[in-house]
Parts: structure tokens; C-alpha cells; sequence
């Protein structure tokens, strides 16, 4: 497999870290997203949404969408409920993680660490957005280790992969005790990677 990436993003951050979690092995290849890589006309052929990450099978398919693609390397694994009613309420965290939290707090960081200058005014509305997604998460795992069930899942996965970076977005982690807790309970996941952890490393 090869996999189409951009080290800082939790998308594909998501990506690498299942991947380490099962000991699947792919070929890294980096994007800078920044320089334009994801809009020339060989990765428009692989994917015409101009986006990262990108999975290529060894085959010669392609997968795109990182829940789609994290779904689709855990099938199988512990990661993903067996249990048809925990498995649709993993669904419903990770659509809710692309709808409510990742619009407000990645992209907030996005705007902190890459284009302030020009998209400082948005954060004001940001905020509010991303504190109040993290309120949910944090009143969820009040009486819980994880999103669903009795261990990790991809639920956890999706939520993690911006929610550990959320304070480079502005966001003050320090306010929902729950949400640091589990934070930390993640991180001691075996084969846990970092998202600046380069795979080849």
C-alpha cells in the first residue's frame, strides 16, 4: 500500500496511527499541501478531490476520506465493535467528530499555525464552535474511559487525532478534566505513534 500524506494532519495522523496500532506495513509518501502537491494533475488522477490523505492499495485502488480509510484498514481488528449497535454509535462519533469538532478546532489550528495573517477574523466565531464540542466530549467521558464500549475504537481515533492538538488552535484543554484524562489513557495504547512521528523513522 502507499500512503499519500501531510505529517501535521490530524486527517491522516488518523491513518498512521491505526496503521501502527495493527502493524500494517505501506509505503510513506509525503505532501506538502502547502506547495500545491495535492493539485497537480498526477494526484488529481489518483484523487480528484485534491486532498489528503490518500491511501493506494497495492492493487492500484484508492481510498480517500480519513474515517473511510481507517474503517476500512481496522476491518476486523478490536478497533471496530463487533456488536452492530456499538459499531453504529462508533459511526455516529466519527460523523459528528467531520460535522461539529473538526470544522471548528482543526481549522482553528490551521489558521493559528499557517494563515493568521490573512484568517485571524474567523476565529472569533471558531471558538465557541470548538469549546463547546470539546464540553460534549468532556461531559460524554465523565463516566466513561472511552467514546463507545469498554476499550478503544476508531471512535476514539477520529476524536483524538485534533483533540490532542486542539491548544495549538487557542483551545485551553485544562478546562475539561474528563477529556484530558482519556487523553492520556490513549496515548498508552500499544504502538501508540505521535502525529509529528514519521513512519520511515
Amino acid at each position: 500500500m502507499q500512503l499519500y500524506d501531510y505529517l501535521p494532519s490530524g486527517n491522516s495522523y488518523k491513518v498512521r496511527w491505526v496503521a501502527a496500532r495493527l502493524g500494517l506495513k505501506y509505503d510513506h509518501i509525503d505532501v506538502d499541501i502547502h506547495a500545491g502537491d495535492t493539485h497537480t494533475e498526477a494526484f488529481l488522477a489518483l484523487n480528484p478531490a485534491g486532498q489528503i490523505p490518500l491511501l493506494v492499495l497495492d492493487d492500484g485502488r484508492t481510498l480517500a476520506e480519513s474515517n473511510a480509510i481507517i474503517r476500512f484498514l481496522a476491518d476486523g481488528s478490536d478497533l471496530v465493535p463487533a456488536d452492530p449497535y456499538a459499531h453504529a454509535k462508533m459511526l455516529q462519533w466519527q460523523f459528528w467528530e467531520q460535522y461539529r469538532h473538526e470544522p471548528a478546532i482543526a481549522v482553528a489550528r490551521f489558521i493559528c499555525n499557517y494563515d493568521r495573517e490573512m484568517r485571524s477574523d474567523e476565529l472569533a466565531a471558531l471558538m465557541p464552535k470548538g469549546e463547546a464540542a470539546l464540553a460534549t466530549m468532556d461531559a460524554h467521558l465523565a463516566d466513561r474511559d472511552w467514546f463507545v464500549g469498554q476499550q478503544c475504537s476508531l471512535a476514539d481515533v477520529s476524536l483524538y487525532a485534533y483533540t490532542h492538538v486542539a491548544e495549538e488552535g487557542g483551545f485551553d484543554l485544562s478546562q475539561y478534566s474528563a477529556v484530558q484524562a482519556w487523553l492520556t489513557r490513549f496515548a498508552s495504547q500499544p504502538n501508540h505513534l505521535k502525529i509529528t512521528d514519521h513512519p520511515n523513522d
